[in-house]
């Protein structure tokens, strides 16, 4: 469904996906299946956003953004991909940034370019993002720092890797897994 009132010039948008009001999508933008693009979010020609996306209201994506599958954009959240912008001044190549697969950014939080967030990494609201965040790490403020884990199903884990019930866990190879008793 693409709502009466949004501006979309591609025609590379999967099944199922919902664009809501005063979107703008360029030409070509490529958009994966059963995705939620809310009010008020731009997406610039070179930028990939899997499938299971959910990009809430007053989100931008810039050139060079690419977004894996099931991955949340919180409100408001800021992509940059230039380290020296200057008006009317553009470099050869745009920055890139990735966002992996079940990552989840909080609201109102700030990813600087040419960085790579982490498969089922999580991101605090309002951090400001200055470099990569590893798969399962839980980032906050500024500039965002590793407070924690975070698992598959969304349960935070400490530096010491235990949960709340006092269950170990073990990262290695990028991934987080849970020890059996």
């Amino acid at each position: 469904m693409i709502h009466s009132l949004a501006e979309v010039q591609t025609s590379n948008i999967g099944n199922n996906t919902t664009v809501w009001q005063f979107v703008v999508i360029l030409k070509e933008a490529k958009i994966g299946s059963n995705c939620n693009i809310n009010m008020n979010v731009f997406i610039e020609n070179d930028v990939q956003v899997g499938d299971n996306v959910t990009i809430k209201p007053g989100v931008q994506l810039w050139d060079g953004t690419r977004v894996g599958n099931n991955v949340f954009i919180g409100p408001n959240v800021t992509f940059t991909n230039d380290k020296l912008p200057r008006s009317k001044a553009y470099p050869d190549q745009f920055l890139k940034t990735k966002i992996n697969d079940y990552a989840s950014i909080g609201a109102n939080a700030t990813i600087l370019p040419n960085l790579n967030i982490g498969s089922y990494a999580m991101i605090g609201a309002g951090s400001v993002v200055t470099k990569d965040v590893k798969p399962y790490q839980l980032v906050v403020g500024n500039p965002a720092r590793h407070i924690g884990y975070i698992t598959e199903t969304g349960q935070k884990i400490s530096l010491n890797l235990e949960d709340e019930h006092g269950n170990k866990f073990v990262y290695e190879n990028d991934r987080l897994k849970k020890l059996e008793e």
